[in-house]
């Protein structure tokens, strides 16, 4: 694998886990995933760097956030779901429904296998 030469601006967000050499680093796949998702709707200007500061940092200093960060990225997807929304371009509604079936899909996948939003049973 090689290594991006062009760091995302988004690398020096407060908060984010890094590695000892300074990189992003994610617990989950998900986490990388919403990174990446931010990075590119950034990137296709569909907000500006400002405006994602201004969000993240707001939903991070929520009074009901773990002081250890362990909810960082939970506070992420908040942040970009809000942002979005805020700029007519998801529906909170849309979003807490597939947040929804993600769930039922995780709960009816087996053990190991991967999680597909087709194995919501109500789908």
């Amino acid at each position: 694998m090689s290594t991006c030469e062009v760091r995302s601006p988004m690398s020096g967000s407060p908060g984010l886990p890094v590695s000892a050499e300074g990189d992003p680093v994610f617990a989950e796949p998900w986490h990388a995933q919403a990174f990446a998702m931010t990075v590119h709707l950034h990137e296709r200007g569909v907000f500006s760097w400002s405006e994602w500061a201004e969000r993240l940092s707001a939903e991070v200093h929520q009074p009901d956030r773990a002081e250890d960060g362990s909810d960082y990225f939970d506070a992420w997807v908040a942040a970009l779901t809000g942002l979005l929304v805020s700029k007519g371009i998801g529906d909170e509604s849309d979003v807490l429904a597939l947040q929804e079936s993600w769930k039922r899909a995780a709960e009816a996948t087996p053990h190991g296998r991967p999680i597909l939003l087709e194995n919501d049973p109500q789908r």
